[in-house]
């Protein structure tokens, strides 16, 4: 079978490579012989890395060429069709579902988090675009909910997003010897200080003795947002390689005592190995995965809040850590399970779940 992979792939977003790595991974455990195109910002790069056939994203006559030869298109994960940065993620998305449409070329939407979409005419063009889908797969109950509420009839499936399917390296080599805490934080515009309130946050928990480790997941992106709030902090903290692998991230994460995080594919990394986080929020997807997994929500980086809430919330985990990990078992244990069916079930060609 020969499927083009559409989604925000070739942009260093080390979240969405980490789905690309995933699918791919769970294509070729279902069918060792699936042959993968992927539609990349750098395609050559793509191609090298996972070893794949990849076309420039932006070229229309390559992105046909390959519909046309494809038996179907699979759009996913992440979080593509939303309208909170703009018009174009939704219209980009589509399009590519359009044109195997066009082909009469099946397309797959594979374990997505919709939304938000709050322009009528997005919410209309994603609704006419997913009930064309031969197979339709969220990632959460609320984009579940936002679909069904703008009125797509085709049958919806709330599958686990497919990076908890990965398995973590197995090693005794530690980051830090010392049983550490993890940090995930990324820039966003607020009118909060809240790498501020993040330092100082930090500052209590080393003081009881917990190394720090910021892991930039987002790049020099990232890693400059580390940076900035390890400048706040009084106490000395690390900053991992920004450059470093996907396996390598999780293996940071997984490995410490704690994440706080506030990218999504951080804490996602932390459930890949049952590793209790405490989230920073910037987006609903933070609050959906963060209440799937059972796991504190310590503040909204959009609103008002200070560096006691964060620590408290933090104390609380690592005194109680096994009871952290057993909340969150009752979510990942079976998630892990599933995470990889979705490519069992376009391989087999199921239309619904």
């Amino acid at each position: 079978m020969r499927l083009v992979l559409s989604g925000y792939y070739g942009f260093d977003n080390v979240g969405d490579e980490a789905i690309l790595y995933a699918i791919i991974s769970a294509l070729r455990e279902a069918d060792p012989a699936v042959e993968i195109t992927v539609l990349s910002n750098q395609p050559e790069q793509t191609a090298s890395k996972y070893q794949v056939k990849a076309v420039n994203r932006w070229k229309i006559k390559e992105i046909i060429r390959a519909i046309r030869s494809s038996d179907g298109v699979i759009s996913g994960g992440g979080s593509l069709l939303q309208d909170k940065t703009g018009n174009r993620s939704v219209i980009y998305y589509s399009a590519v579902m359009w044109i195997a449409k066009w082909l009469r070329k099946p397309y797959y939407v594979y374990a997505q988090g919709i939304g938000p979409l709050q322009s009528k005419r997005n919410q209309a063009i994603v609704r006419r675009t997913l009930n064309g889908s031969r197979l339709l797969t969220v990632r959460d109950a609320e984009s579940k909910q936002l679909l069904e509420r703008i009125g797509v009839t085709k049958p919806i499936a709330q599958v686990p997003d497919p990076v908890l399917g990965l398995t973590p390296a197995q090693s005794e080599d530690r980051f830090v010897a010392a049983p550490y805490i993890a940090v995930s934080v990324r820039d966003w515009p607020s009118e909060h200080h809240f790498k501020q309130e993040l330092a100082h946050s930090l500052d209590r928990l080393a003081a009881e003795g917990y190394p720090i480790v910021f892991v930039p997941m987002h790049g020099e992106h990232d890693a400059k947002a580390s940076e900035e709030t390890r400048q706040l902090m009084t106490a000395e903290a690390t900053l991992a390689p920004h450059e470093a692998t996907i396996m390598e991230k999780i293996k940071w994460i997984t490995d410490s005592e704690l994440l706080i995080g506030m990218r999504l594919h951080a804490l996602i990394f932390a459930a890949v190995g049952d590793t209790p986080f405490v989230a920073l929020s910037y987006d609903p997807k933070i609050d959906s995965f963060a209440k799937l997994c059972r796991q504190p929500v310590a503040a909204h980086v959009n609103e008002k809040w200070e560096a006691d809430m964060l620590y408290e919330q933090a104390d609380v985990q690592l005194s109680k850590r096994e009871q952290a990990i057993t909340d969150m078992q009752l979510y990942t244990k079976e998630a892990r399970q599933k995470a990889r069916q979705t490519a069992y079930d376009i391989l087999q060609g199921k239309s619904s779940i």
